[in-house]
């Protein structure tokens, strides 16, 4: 749950680098959550509304731990922009993604895997 809560500290955090770990158990939480904001607009009778504040909410988080990750990896964040690519980029992005990150410093800072433990 910290890896969550993590990256929404760093809400509008584009700089620096992001673990796979930071990256996929962020996604993992984020889709619970999301499944839990859709029972609940369903329940309530409130349907798009609770789901796209939501949404709206976890974009600037979710764009900047992609970003991140692709730093990880030792590329730009400009990559991002691949993904609108249709099938091509999505499934870029993935493999990058899945990729581990530079081992050591890169020019987008220090190795997120060695840095100290919460």
């Amino acid at each position: 749950m910290h890896w969550y809560l993590d990256v929404l500290k760093k809400y509008a955090v584009f700089s620096g680098r992001a673990r796979r770990k930071e990256y996929w158990m962020y996604l993992l939480f984020n889709f619970i959550a999301l499944i839990v904001a859709v029972v609940l607009d369903v329940v309530i009778g409130t349907l798009p509304i609770i789901t796209a504040i939501y949404a709206l909410a976890v974009v600037l988080p979710g764009l900047g731990v992609v970003i991140r990750r692709l730093h990880d990896t030792g590329r730009s964040g400009w990559w991002v922009l691949f993904g609108a690519i249709p099938l091509v980029g999505p499934i870029t992005l993935l493999v990058f993604m899945c990729l581990e990150g530079n081992q050591g410093d890169n020019s987008y800072g220090p190795d997120p895997k060695y840095a100290p433990a919460h």
